[in-house]
């Protein structure tokens, strides 16, 4: 039986790990490599690390922090943050990611994705999509493809790029199957909507995405707890789940966590 993956994410900001709500009011979360280490030690599945400021500040992202990480940590390592071009992949899967997360430069050019894949495998080619619901009327003034009725006759989930400052007139469900075409082996999808309430996953959104792609989806934004877990695993066709706050501040450990997936029967791996 496929096991669901649980993903601490690290949003990494003036080289600390930070956290805010609906991507703004940032608060510090600590040391990347400290906390890297800790998870990597309570076994969790997977590492996100996401340099949410170095698109906005184009500027690259911080190849020390990643190899520090890299070489303390033995679970699979995602970076994002700061890709512009396939040679900025490159330096980051040297560094030691073993996936590379784009979103602003897969909208800007779309071709990197499959520069991407074709250079380093489907398997390594993830692509972050920030959705973000908007009225329907404001959205039309600057679509760039004829819109869809996936969200609702009123609003539309609008991708937003560099760190959710820039709205881009591309529907989110839309988007994801472009970039599934184009050779993104798996689709980090984050409410904006969502981000940092702890009010639980936007399901709806999740749902739409995972059901429009045959590629893992990760639901991202909005985790409170385990339970907000089991729904959108349950309920959307997610594959995956990531979550920072309550794993940053202490209010659940990756264990805990998983225990109560498993004993609310979704299949985890837990620890041996």
């Amino acid at each position: 039986m496929l096991t669901h993956r649980i993903i601490p994410c690290l949003d990494v900001n003036a080289g600390r790990v930070v956290k805010g709500v609906n991507f703004v009011n940032l608060r510090d979360a600590g040391d990347p490599v400290q906390i890297a280490r800790a998870y990597d030690q309570a076994g969790a599945d997977e590492l996100v690390f996401l340099d949410i400021t170095a698109s906005h500040e184009d500027r690259q992202i911080m190849l020390d922090v990643v190899r520090q990480v890299a070489e303390q940590c033995f679970m699979p390592f995602t970076v994002g943050g700061g890709i512009r071009t396939i040679d900025d992949v490159t330096q980051l899967v040297q560094a030691g990611a073993e996936k590379v997360s784009i979103n602003t430069a897969a909208v800007l050019d779309p071709q990197i994705v499959t520069q991407t894949a074709r250079r380093f495998g489907r398997c390594a080619t993830v692509v972050n999509i920030d959705p973000k619901r908007v009225p329907r009327t404001e959205f039309e003034k600057r679509a760039k493809d004829p819109c869809s009725m996936e969200s609702t006759p009123e609003t539309v989930f609008e991708i937003h790029t560099h760190g959710g400052r820039k709205p881009t007139g591309l529907e989110a469900v839309a988007w994801a199957k472009r970039v599934v075409e184009l050779g993104a082996g798996e689709i980090v999808l984050t409410s904006m909507d969502a981000d940092g309430t702890r009010d639980g996953y936007d399901l709806q959104i999740t749902a739409l995405v995972s059901q429009a792609v045959d590629v893992p989806v990760v639901a991202s934004g909005g985790c409170g707890g385990p339970e907000h877990m089991r729904q959108v695993l349950t309920q959307t066709g997610a594959d995956a789940v990531l979550a920072a706050s309550i794993f940053h501040y202490g209010q659940y450990t990756i264990q805990q966590t998983k225990q109560y997936l498993s004993d609310h029967g979704v299949p985890v791996r837990l620890a041996a």
